[in-house]
This record gives C-alpha cells, sequence and structure tokens, in this order.
C-alpha cells in the first residue's frame, strides 16, 4: 500500500507525463538546530521517504531532480537559493540574481515593482522551470514566493507535503481521490456565499472575522492542471480572512506535532494576536515568534478538513485534514489571496466546532455543528 501511495502521487496526484521533469526535496536540520528527541527520528524518516519517492518517480518522467539543504527553521520561509535555480532554471536564476531581485525575494522584503519586474522575468523564462514539484521539506513551503511564482507564473503542480511521515501513506493518502474533491469543493461553495463567519468550540474558543473580497480556496489533492497546488495530504477548504477583521480568544491544545500539557490562551483584537498565555512551555516560542516581526501576529488563514480518513492529531499536515474541523494560522497569507508577506505561517487545529455563515444580507446559516457539517 505504500509503494501505491507514492506511486499514486505521480500517477493521480500529479498526472505526471513521461516528458515532464519533477523536482523532489527535503530539508535538514541545520548546525545548531534544537530538536526534540521524539522529533529527530521522523526527520529522519521524512528523509528516507523523499528519497524513495525521487526513486519512484524516476519511472513515471524524463528527468527527476533531488536535493537537500539546510532547514530554515519556520513554515513559509522563502528557501534558499539552490532551490530557485533548479526549479525556475539557471537562465532564470541568473537574470534574477543579476537584477539583484533574488535576496529581496528570499528575505521577503521585495516591494511592488520588484516584484513585478521578477514575475516578468519568470514568466519570459518559465519554459526553462520544472513541471511539477514534490516538496517533502519538513518546514513547509506553501506560503512562500517560491511557490507562488512557479504555480502562479510558470504553472508548475506543487504538491506541499511538510511534516510528512509513512503512515499517512496507509491513511489520509488512503482515499477515493474524486469523491473528496467533490466534497471539497461543494463545501467551498457553500462558504464563498458568506461575508463573515463565527465558530465556537466546546474548549472556549471564540472567533469570527470577515471574508468580504476573499475567496474560499479548495485543496483537493488532485493536482493536474497547470499551477495546481495543494497538500498531500489532501482535504481542506481555506480563505484568507480580511485583514483587521478577526477579533476573538483562541484556546490551544494542540501544537504542530504534539498535545499540550495545558491549555495556551491567545487574544485576537483587530486582526491581530494581541495577547499569548498560559503555563505550557510552548507560550515562550509563540510570543518569540510573534515579537520577530509585527506580521507574524496576523490572523492568516480558516481552513475547514473534509478528509474522513485522516485521524491523528498529532501532525498538523494530517490534523488539519481532519473532516469537521478548522484551523487557524498565524503570519503570512500572501500566496492565496492576503496583503500580509512575512516569513512565518502556522496552523492551529481545533476540534469540535461550530461554525456560522453570515450573509451579505444578514441571514445565518450553520455549517457545522460540534464537527459535524
Amino acid at each position: 500500500m505504500i509503494t501505491r501511495a507514492i506511486r499514486n502521487i505521480f500517477r493521480v496526484n500529479l498526472n505526471i507525463k513521461k516528458s515532464e521533469n519533477v523536482f523532489v526535496f527535503t530539508d535538514r536540520p541545520f548546525e545548531g538546530e534544537v530538536i526534540e528527541e521524539a522529533d529527530i527520528c521522523r526527520r529522519e524518516r521524512l528523509r528516507d521517504i523523499a528519497i524513495l519517492t525521487a526513486e519512484t518517480g524516476r519511472g513515471f518522467c524524463k528527468n527527476i531532480f533531488y536535493h537537500e539543504y539546510p532547514a530554515t527553521g519556520n513554515h513559509g520561509a522563502e528557501p534558499p537559493q539552490e532551490l530557485w535555480a533548479i526549479a525556475f532554471g539557471e537562465k532564470t536564476f541568473r537574470k534574477l540574481k543579476t537584477q539583484k531581485l533574488l535576496v529581496p525575494l528570499i528575505n521577503k522584503s521585495a516591494k511592488g515593482p520588484d516584484i513585478k519586474r521578477a514575475e516578468e522575468i519568470i514568466s519570459g523564462h518559465r519554459r526553462y522551470a520544472v513541471n511539477a514539484v514534490v516538496a517533502l521539506s519538513n518546514y513547509s513551503t506553501s506560503h512562500t514566493r517560491f511557490r507562488d511564482l512557479l504555480t502562479r507564473i510558470c504553472g508548475v503542480r506543487y504538491a506541499s507535503m511538510p511534516l510528512f511521515e509513512a503512515p499517512m501513506l496507509e491513511g489520509a493518502m488512503n482515499v477515493d481521490w474524486k469523491a473528496l474533491a467533490r466534497k471539497t469543493r461543494d463545501i467551498a461553495r457553500i462558504v464563498n456565499k458568506a461575508e463573515q463567519i463565527e465558530i465556537k468550540t466546546p474548549n472556549g474558543t471564540y472567533v469570527s472575522f470577515s471574508k468580504k473580497g476573499r475567496k474560499a480556496e479548495s485543496d483537493t489533492g488532485l493536482l493536474t492542471k497547470p499551477g495546481s497546488f495543494g497538500n498531500l495530504p489532501a482535504g481542506e477548504v481555506y480563505l484568507a480572512p480580511l485583514e483587521g477583521t478577526a477579533n476573538g480568544k483562541l484556546v490551544l491544545e494542540w501544537a504542530p506535532t504534539r498535545a499540550l500539557k495545558s491549555p495556551v490562551t491567545v487574544i485576537i483584537k483587530h486582526g491581530l494576536v494581541k495577547e499569548v498565555s498560559g503555563d505550557e512551555e510552548y507560550v515562550g516560542y509563540l510570543k518569540k515568534k510573534i515579537s520577530e516581526r509585527a506580521e507574524n501576529a496576523n490572523i492568516a488563514e480558516l481552513g475547514i478538513g473534509t478528509n474522513d480518513m485522516a485521524k491523528r492529531p498529532d501532525n498538523i499536515l494530517e490534523s488539519e485534514k481532519i473532516s469537521g474541523t478548522i484551523h487557524i494560522a498565524f503570519g503570512d497569507n500572501s500566496s492565496f489571496g492576503g496583503k500580509v508577506s512575512t516569513p512565518f505561517h502556522q496552523d492551529f487545529v481545533f476540534f469540535r466546532p461550530t461554525v456560522t455563515l453570515i450573509h451579505k444580507d444578514g441571514s445565518k446559516g450553520i455549517l457545522m455543528k460540534d464537527g459535524k457539517f
């Protein structure tokens, strides 16, 4: 089943053709990175999965490019220059570097005119880019300029698989992809009729925000059209709340890869994290990240899980796909309709939510009650 699921990444999820070039990459712990002992084994296995994926892919395409690099340390941080060279092609890479655009892009400090010039260069050289990417890095590249430019400008199909673990191949990846796509798109259509969203959960979480002008997208796992992007495992509806409109309180019970020893309370005002409190050591980490850059406090995303085969709560890549959950992210939302660009994006999952949709005329509808659609 494991081998079949990996083959399906190329055959079903990405629909790779014999004439295409595919880029598979992973990251390794950087020098001095502090890793919990329980996480060391997972990071080692992730590399094994990446190597196996690259070897399996050789039978499906013209060329497989495989690369490992020192981890960035943050979800949403731009990958290093060597990945840009492989993914976009050497000619594009040299042009971006010569015109002094690459470093601002990687630092997420590039402004409008620079971004436009970079897009023009990449568009004019898009024939040199790879056709598809399988991103098996520990730290997510989903919410990066790197991914956005590849998919939006070059038409690259992009499977983002941060924190991936082998059991997912027999669980959340073992789905009827067409049925999952139908369900996810149906829910997105319903969400897109609303202008305001309210969420409550039994643990005391309450948050509301506007989605006016923002579109809910579907992460279906079928990444077969040019420019397709999504997670594997897949199964969520996601959107960027309108900046400045989120208010409420989040009670975190899960960090991305573990249960918290005690709840962490996050107060949200005017679209930003204003307070983080609790006895858990994770409070210190979260305060540090939010203090590093003002944009890191942005309420960046609402996600709604739709995958019935996703079960495990201790890995955010899978837990945010669990059908009947929601997740809220802080930080960057520039790659899916928002206006905040920062090298940080962190999701937190919430169970048994009640999700209320408020329409333009003020009428309300219940999308989900106590975790059930």
